[in-house]
């Protein structure tokens, strides 16, 4: 099947850097374009062909509109609308619109944070497992900082493990507010992204947005409360027990870490790695699997992510190889001769 979409305005946006967006769009629905002046001809498998024709138009509605895609937004979006039929284009730009996060627009930028966003919205719990640079933190942020906006939430409050990532500081001059915080400056980047800094200034010195270590969640009841826990995989079982039975009446709770980047003594189990495996299937939690897909940092940071699991997996497959190897094989005891074994007159 042929299809023809008219492109009146905003052709280099469409096609982007070296033509990677319009890459996508073929690779992703499996189908042909080619520009004939200003009509972009498609060929291909009639679904599919109609797939990527709702898409041109919902692109050039939105272009119509004065909607502006900067940078790397288009490409992440068709990520999106070229993996999951259900949502349109102009239904994922305007999701973004629709939610107030200060002074920032967001919308998913892949299926599975769509996924996330979603699950925040439906669920009291979620967790958000994945590698660096998915968006895990600054997206619970966001839905925290709109929560707390549109009165749904009275606070925000944000925790995390105070564990050092495999060096040693030493002793850390200040009062304890400033030796833990330099832990928590993830989550105050969020926050001062997303909201002016007077304005960050203000809530936290009012406590409506506290940050703070985990160990100083112990003995409270979060009532009317955004909590997120980040950096979780760093995290003991009994921090993670503590932490997820603070959740009061009218609270969600948002927990995240990535189980390949655990910080804690070699012994001491991820107290993440143990609530995915306790709470699967208690009702109420949901749990979204990123993974190096979902990565919107540089793209080099996405092919840094998936090097080091193919080297984990080749590593991991050589050594079990290596003590299969060096493993002597078990020696039969030796079976009696039947002299030996008859009962004597």
């Amino acid at each position: 099947m042929k299809a023809s979409v008219r492109i009146n305005r905003g052709v280099e946006s469409l096609f982007g850097t070296r033509d990677e967006n319009i890459r996508l769009i073929e690779s992703g629905l499996c189908v042909h374009t080619q520009l004939v002046d200003n009509n972009l001809e498609i060929e291909g498998e009639a679904d599919r062909v109609s797939r990527a024709e709702n898409i041109l138009e919902d692109y050039n509605t939105l272009v119509r509109e004065g909607h502006v895609f900067n940078n790397g937004d288009l490409n992440s979006y068709l990520r999106v609308v070229t993996n999951d039929p259900e949502v349109s284009l102009r239904a994922l730009v305007n999701s973004g619109k629709s939610r107030n996060f200060g002074k920032k627009i967001l919308a998913p930028k892949s299926v599975n944070q769509r996924r996330y966003l979603e699950a925040i919205e439906r669920n009291d719990m979620v967790f958000g497992i994945g590698p660096a640079g998915t968006g895990k933190t600054y997206l619970a942020v966001a839905m925290a900082i709109s929560a707390l906006i549109n009165k749904q939430v009275a606070r925000i409050i944000l925790t995390r493990p105070a564990v050092e990532a495999g060096e040693r500081l030493g002793f850390l001059p200040g009062t304890l507010q400033e030796k833990v915080d330099p832990y928590l400056r993830p989550l105050y980047d969020a926050l001062y992204d997303m909201l002016d800094n007077e304005r960050v200034e203000k809530l936290l010195e009012r406590n409506v947005i506290e940050v703070a270590p985990i160990a100083f969640m112990r003995g409270r009841t979060l009532n009317d409360s955004f909590i997120i826990l980040d950096e979780a995989q760093n995290s003991t079982a009994e921090q993670m027990k503590m932490v997820l039975t603070r959740q009061g009446f009218n609270s969600k709770m948002v927990v995240n870490g990535d189980i390949t980047q655990i910080d804690l003594p070699t012994g001491r189990r991820s107290g993440l790695m143990d609530a995915v495996e306790v709470l699967k299937g208690v009702e109420g939690i949901s749990f979204v699997q990123f993974d190096e897909k979902d990565v919107v940092r540089h793209s080099l940071v996405q092919r840094i992510v998936k090097a080091y699991e193919r080297y984990n997996e080749a590593t991991g497959a050589a050594r079990q190889l290596t003590l299969k190897l060096n493993d002597p094989e078990p020696v039969a005891a030796p079976v009696p001769a039947a002299s030996e074994t008859a009962p004597q007159a």
